[in-house]
């Protein structure tokens, strides 16, 4: 971490009670002074980790104390809405999923940013992507939160292990499951035991949900972005009791038979550590494990990770017949030689948002805290760092190579590390996620509840679709049909 004398001389820009907005240098008396921000976000260690390390810092430069609150991540979203609907007001901000955003923004629970952001010149907010700009922090053409990280899923490969078996990094997941199987029980660390050829954590009411959603996206996905995985876009018929689904659960469930046998109970933080300590040939995870992978501390396998656009499939669904057909220039029109590839922008990246019903000068100290941290000065430290769970979303972190350098990543493990993420987010066939009211309800809910059972043996792949695709009309009926799909329509479309 750069020391705070670095730091001083940043601008930090507020928003005075009644709206005019000054500069703030460090010169200058500490502008929030005696104020106290409480800001909720999930039990870490990462995303908690760089708000509670830079708190300190940024109390000695505004005079602002920064609380961090946390919470498990399967009670986030409901304290985060509890807190607000019922007029507690426990916290001044929250960092969370922006795809949770529409439930807060419509009943008027975060403050509208747009001003904040637009006189705050030291958050060089052309630099975050347009696609975080939009997707993750924009709701109806306003600014609602301030993002502090980017999420793609990837797939993370053993170079050393599949140069062993002679195997090139997967291009398609029938390629992931056969080199999972081909390196299953080698020792991959050195320590005489046979280690595992998948690691991908499934454990209920964590954050594993999101996988089944990556397999399955290139079976359902083949037009472009505005096609969406989720839902028809006519009927709004979850997209889900078809061929394409029931192969990637297929697939899914079939990792498992490569990976640690506690798999359905262990989080993504335990699969991390299996991988950077050697005894995973295979995972998938968001941006994390690039750069834990070079953290001298934990990592065995520095300079040994390859990292790939999550595998596409050869045969996608026609929805016609519910059936798998080959890829052609028609059912495939985005396909490199002849794979469909829907790389899934999951979750969108941890964002933060700032109470709408606290007083103005908190809500200036909340916004301030939230601007200095996703701010270059910061923030392209922080996603070199693997505790911090960020992960790069602004241009300047895929342009300048040097705190990846610095961090201890080689040229090419970070050219690769950054070019896989690039893929993802240039890809004309990217898959949003589900941004709609409720979504919650309909992924971290059913969607969760089902794929552990499903992967428990309660239900086959065929039980697993249908109860899935019952449960979600049934949100949708409630909710209104029409008034979901027209959310929905608005949510595929993307700045990029």
């Amino acid at each position: 971490m750069r020391n705070l004398t670095s730091r001083l001389t940043i601008v930090i820009v507020i928003v005075a009670v009644f709206g005019a907005l000054a500069p703030i240098h460090a010169q200058d008396d500490k502008p929030f002074d005696g104020v106290e921000i409480n800001i909720l976000t999930f039990t870490g260690p990462q995303i908690a980790e760089p708000l509670q390390r830079r708190a300190p810092d940024f109390n000695e430069l505004t005079g602002a104390q920064v609380n961090v609150v946390t919470v498990p991540f399967a009670d986030l979203y409901q304290t985060i809405l509890t807190d607000a609907a019922t007029g507690t007001n426990s916290y001044d901000a929250f960092v969370f999923a922006p795809q949770w955003m529409a439930d807060y923004v419509t009943a008027g629970f975060i403050e509208d940013l747009t001003p904040y952001v637009e006189a705050d010149a030291a958050l060089e907010w052309d630099d975050i992507s347009p696609f975080f700009r939009d997707f993750s922090a924009s709701f109806g053409g306003s600014i609602y939160t301030i993002p502090l990280d980017g999420d793609f899923h990837m797939v993370y490969y053993r170079v050393d292990v599949l140069e062993e078996l002679g195997m090139e990094p997967p291009r398609t997941w029938d390629d992931y499951l056969a080199i999972a199987a081909a390196a299953n029980g080698m020792d991959m660390n050195g320590d005489g035991e046979g280690d595992y050829g998948s690691c991908i954590s499934k454990a209920r009411s964590q954050q594993s949900y999101w996988w089944i959603t990556s397999i399955a996206a290139p079976f359902l996905q083949t037009q472009g972005t505005s096609q969406g995985v989720f839902f028809d876009t006519e009927t709004f018929e979850p997209l889900v009791n078809n061929a394409g689904f029931i192969r990637a659960l297929e697939i899914y469930a079939e990792t498992g038979d490569y990976g640690p046998p506690d798999e359905q109970t262990i989080n993504v933080g335990d699969t991390r550590t299996l991988f950077i300590t050697g005894r995973c040939a295979l995972s998938m995870d968001w941006g994390d494990i690039g750069s834990l992978a070079v953290d001298p501390e934990q990592s065995t396998v520095q300079d040994l990770v390859g990292a790939v656009v999550t595998p596409g499939t050869t045969e996608v669904v026609d929805f016609e017949t519910g059936e798998l057909v080959p890829c052609d220039e028609t059912t495939c029109p985005y396909a490199i030689d002849g794979v469909n590839y829907a790389p899934f922008s999951s979750f969108g990246g941890w964002s933060g948002g700032v109470s709408a019903s606290i007083d103005q000068e908190t809500k200036d100290a909340a916004y301030a805290f939230l601007s200095y941290m996703s701010q270059p000065a910061q923030a392209n430290e922080d996603v070199t760092i693997g505790r911090t769970g960020f992960n790069p979303y602004r241009i300047s972190q895929f342009e300048e190579l040097d705190p990846w350098l610095d961090s201890g990543m080689s040229e090419s493990a970070a050219e690769n590390y950054l070019g896989a993420i690039q893929d993802s987010l240039n890809s004309p066939n990217m898959v949003l996620d589900l941004r709609i009211p409720q979504n919650q309800r309909y992924q971290q809910v059913v969607l969760d509840t089902v794929i552990s059972q499903f992967v428990a043996g309660e239900y086959s792949a065929e039980e697993a679709v249908a109860t899935i695709a019952e449960q979600w009309n049934e949100i949708t009926d409630e909710l209104g049909r029409e008034d979901q799909l027209q959310a929905y329509l608005g949510s595929l479309g993307v700045e990029r």
